[in-house]
């Protein structure tokens, strides 16, 4: 494919992003044409249309016959109707987090996306995050994962449960980093504001002998997403702000083996190690690397846009492919059952601070 027609399903909050950096995109390249945008909501699409300069589709039916490819960014109960009306249109589809509500839902759409030869690639964009890209070169094999992600409450997502909507953002880059199958899952959560589940923890533990612990809340005052990691080859500690892009890694490493040369950086290094009490004897002549590395500033959002439209165009894989994004839900599921056969999701709780 030489260029792209690419419409936008959904005119809510995330679509107007979608509209807004397909635009910007669109004028950058000369392979790459924003078409237009349909919402059942016709005022809101408008409304959008008019405040960003592109066209509204009557239908779905209208934006599949002109559009070689569309994001669907609409409730994530829609998503698994629209998406296969589009596939067996032959559409290329770039579907936001997460890709369906169920497994078999996701099976449906894998199939139509092999019998019709198009692309899929699902949202989720933490991926893309360039705190996230600026540690993976200085990090060894993770052995121990810690995610929190909380937000405030919105009615906007009460569809489907928290796991579903914020955990499985963590659930994905967990599975991309750890590269082995689940041995056991262990979860909890409640019911609070809505007829989904609130808030909810896991515990994940892999074949390899790897953990992952994973929280997510859609209850809290204060919003947080924050990862860390422990690993090994070389042993190493990361601590990622996903929301500020601020990160730090500490590599225990032979001295000449040591990336960060800057004296003061080893100075600071020196001293957050006494923070942690006696363990210079116990380091058996190894340094501690202490590495703070730079964030570039990019737009994930529109970074993952990007590689989406070069996948079409090239016909090359997602980076986030439909199989990605089925084993995202495969684990909510899991963890999603888990809740509910521990009886653990029940009505009412205090809210965290």
């Amino acid at each position: 494919m030489n260029s792209m027609r690419i419409g936008v399903i959904g005119t809510g909050k995330l679509g107007e992003f979608h509209t807004k950096l397909l635009g910007e995109i669109a004028q950058n390249r000369h392979d790459t044409e924003l078409a237009g945008i349909f919402d059942l909501n016709r005022i809101r699409a408008e409304e959008i249309g008019h405040k960003y300069r592109v066209g509204t589709y009557d239908s779905l039916e209208q934006l599949a016959a002109d559009c070689d490819a569309a994001v669907i960014a609409t409730t994530t109960s829609a998503h698994f109707s629209i998406a296969r009306r589009l596939l067996e249109e032959g559409i290329h589809l770039f579907i936001e987090k997460p890709l369906t509500t169920t497994v078999a839902e996701a099976d449906e759409l894998i199939r139509l996306e092999l019998a019709k030869n198009v692309r899929i690639q699902v949202g989720h964009i933490e991926r893309f995050n360039p705190a996230l890209r600026a540690v993976e070169s200085s990090i060894g094999q993770p052995v121990y994962i810690q995610a929190e992600r909380l937000s405030g409450f919105s009615r906007r997502v009460t569809d489907v449960s928290v796991v579903l909507d914020l955990m499985i953002h963590d659930i994905d880059l967990i599975l991309s980093l750890i590269p082995a199958d689940i041995k056991h899952i262990s979860a909890s959560g409640v019911k609070v504001f809505s007829n989904e589940i609130d808030m909810a923890t896991a515990r994940i533990d892999f074949v390899n002998g790897a953990t992952a612990n994973v929280t997510a809340s859609r209850l809290s005052r204060k919003s947080m997403r924050k990862l860390r990691f422990f690993c090994n080859d070389p042993k190493s500690y990361a601590s990622l702000d996903l929301t500020t892009g601020k990160s730090e890694v500490f590599r225990l490493v032979r001295p000449e083996e040591a990336l960060q040369k800057n004296p003061l950086k080893s100075y600071a290094a020196k001293k957050i190690m006494e923070q942690f009490g006696e363990i210079q004897e116990a380091m058996q002549g190894m340094t501690l690397d202490y590495l703070t590395p730079e964030v570039p500033k990019v737009n994930a959002l529109s970074d993952e846009l990007e590689h989406f439209i070069n996948a079409v165009i090239n016909n090359t894989p997602p980076v986030v492919t439909s199989v990605d994004g089925r084993k995202a839900i495969m684990v909510a599921d899991w963890i999603t059952r888990e809740i509910i056969g521990n009886a653990a999701a029940f009505d009412t709780a205090v809210p965290q601070e």
